[in-house]
């Protein structure tokens, strides 16, 4: 879809995901399906609401995301060493 949204969940990250990077990733989005890199006066509400929706979205999406296998090695890997 679009190619400047990277993966924001491990291991693609060492760490969690920042705000700045979810409202990238739900900027981008935005942009994408509404096909407005910057929208019109009179679109900017609209369109400001949707990246806002999208970022809270991203947020509990990542939130709630149960990754198997790398969280845990790395707990495990910090604890044998």
């Amino acid at each position: 879809m679009c190619r400047s949204i990277k993966t924001l969940r491990p291991p693609a990250l060492p760490e969690e995901a920042t705000e700045d990077e979810i409202r990238a990733a739900a900027l981008q989005y935005v942009r994408k399906v509404s096909g407005f890199r910057a929208p019109a006066a009179h679109n900017r509400e609209v369109f400001d609401r949707a990246v806002d929706a999208v970022a809270l979205a991203t947020a509990e999406l990542l939130g709630g995301l149960e990754v198997r296998g790398s969280r845990p090695a790395v707990a495990e890997a910090a604890g044998a060493a």
